[in-house]
């Protein structure tokens, strides 16, 4: 077994009882990424000499006993919308192609502090906008699995990155499904937590109710550990929610016995690709196999969710990217004609046309006469939705259903068509608007050999739940290759 074949909690055992080093680590993930990323490009920002010295430090951390977990020594790459003091921050964006933020994210502080090692920064759609990594300004990543095909987005270049042993696990961000589809097309494990588990703090805000930090890695113990890491209280978000237990590893147990799943037959209709539908209706089989109690409900407006979601998403980016105007930091265009000119010009050159669009749409249901038809009605309609759910965990320990319609599909075949793009995230977005924790585990694939992802949603702060029923899967299943 090859080094980059260990799971990150695997890995760090064997550098904690002394059969090899976080350096020894590090080296191995540079020479894959030396090898592979010219073709796949998952990075944005990777600093080999910076990456060699932090795993050095971290070997005589660990030799002097000041770094024990269950982490420590291993090499993670972060998503490049998580701010990172003395580093480059960019959101793959032109706008931010000079920025070095002057303070650290607390997700990253807190893996960080848990020993992990920073290799670099991953590439992303621009500003977290797109289903692809299509939309970075520095290129798209590729898919390991099949480089003809999108590493999905938009934290692709973290999946990706995973999928192809450049690191052992990576930090993504959630909006609308941007960990769970990209580690459901790359074949990696993908959680999304409970909105206010993981501080926001330092992360580039797109859609603020909605974003979440979470992890992408190999297995779900890893998913889980990951998460024992990161979560927490902290002041410096609002939004944060302290919780009485973030023990998430408790959860990996191999048994589902009288666990209630629902399946929610609106998932399985018109759009759904048959081999997705045939292996995640056979993951939940196995799930009833070892126990878990399946049944089949009618979960209601789900077709509100897309024009839902956009609604809302593109109104808090209007806002949020109201800051990036070439006076305070980041991109300024060269020549201009006073002040109005210059922000009209810098953001005309710094962004790119998917953040343009969701910019203008969003300052449109935002503007008068437009707010109370759109904006309003969007956030009532996120209100049912979320009693939708509440309704359908009354009933349910666990939401299982599919991850994406389809499999990953080709490299600049969505970006033609915008709304076929949006409509690629209905079985993840609703998990967003009403808060929820969402588990993506590989299940399969398709013909053409490209992995297809199971969805596992829990009620709020049940993370828990979707982690044992992963878990337990994953045990049946066995190791993806």
């Amino acid at each position: 077994m090859s080094l980059l074949d260990y799971t990150a909690v695997e890995l760090a055992a064997k550098i904690k009882a002394g059969d090899t080093t976080a350096t020894e680590a590090m080296e191995a993930v540079i020479a894959q990424i030396e090898k592979s990323e010219d073709e796949l490009n998952c990075y944005v920002t990777f600093d080999k000499e910076k990456a060699l010295a932090a795993a050095k430090k971290a070997d005589e951390d660990i030799k002097a006993g000041k770094l024990t977990g269950p982490l420590a020594g291993v090499p993670f790459a972060i998503k490049d919308n998580m701010c990172t003091e003395g580093m480059l921050t960019t959101c793959s964006s032109k706008i931010l192609g000079n920025f070095v933020p002057t303070y650290t994210a607390d997700a990253v502080v807190r893996l960080q502090n848990a020993g992990a090692v920073i290799i670099g920064k991953t590439n992303m759609d621009e500003f977290a906008m797109g289903s692809t990594t299509e939309t970075s300004a520095f290129g798209a990543t590729k898919n390991p699995r099949n480089p003809e095909h999108v590493p999905g987005g938009s934290s692709g270049g973290s999946a990706a990155a995973v999928a192809a042993n450049e690191c052992f696990a990576a930090l993504g961000s959630d909006t609308g499904g941007s960990i769970r589809q990209p580690a459901s097309y790359c074949g990696v494990v993908g959680l999304k937590p409970t909105y206010g588990t993981v501080s926001r703090y330092g992360l580039i805000a797109y859609g603020s109710s909605l974003d979440q930090i979470g992890p992408l890695c190999k297995d779900v113990t890893d998913c889980a550990t990951i998460m024992e890491a990161i979560a927490g209280k902290d002041d410096k978000d609002s939004t944060s929610i302290g919780r009485e237990d973030y023990s998430f590893t408790k959860a990996l147990v191999d048994d589902v016995n009288g666990m209630r799943i629902g399946i929610p037959r609106d998932y399985f209709g018109e759009g759904l690709d048959p081999e997705v539908k045939e292996a995640v209706l056979n993951a939940a089989k196995v799930l009833e196999s070892k126990g878990a109690i399946v049944e089949e409900f009618d979960l209601s407006l789900v077709e509100y969710a897309i024009p839902t979601y956009y609604t809302i998403a593109a109104a808090e980016a209007s806002s949020n990217l109201e800051r990036f105007d070439g006076v305070k930091y980041g991109y300024r265009t060269k020549e201009y004609e006073g002040l109005h000119n210059m922000y009209k010009k810098t953001r005309s050159e710094g962004f790119g046309p998917e953040v343009k669009r969701r910019i203008m749409l969003g300052s449109f249901v935002l503007s008068s006469g437009y707010y109370d038809a759109y904006y309003l009605k969007a956030l009532r309609v996120k209100a049912l939705i979320k009693k939708a759910f509440d309704e359908a965990f009354a009933k349910y320990d666990v939401i299982l259903g599919p991850v994406a319609p389809t499999t990953a599909p080709k490299l600049g075949s969505s970006l033609s068509d915008p709304i076929k793009m949006y409509l690629g995230d209905i079985y993840t977005i609703s998990v967003n608007l009403a808060g929820l924790p969402g588990l993506s585990v590989p299940c399969g694939k398709d013909k053409n050999g490209l992995p297809i992802g199971l969805q596992l949603i829990g009620d709020c702060f049940k993370e828990n739940n979707v982690i044992r029923a992963g878990y337990a899967y994953e045990q049946a299943r066995g190791r993806f290759e």
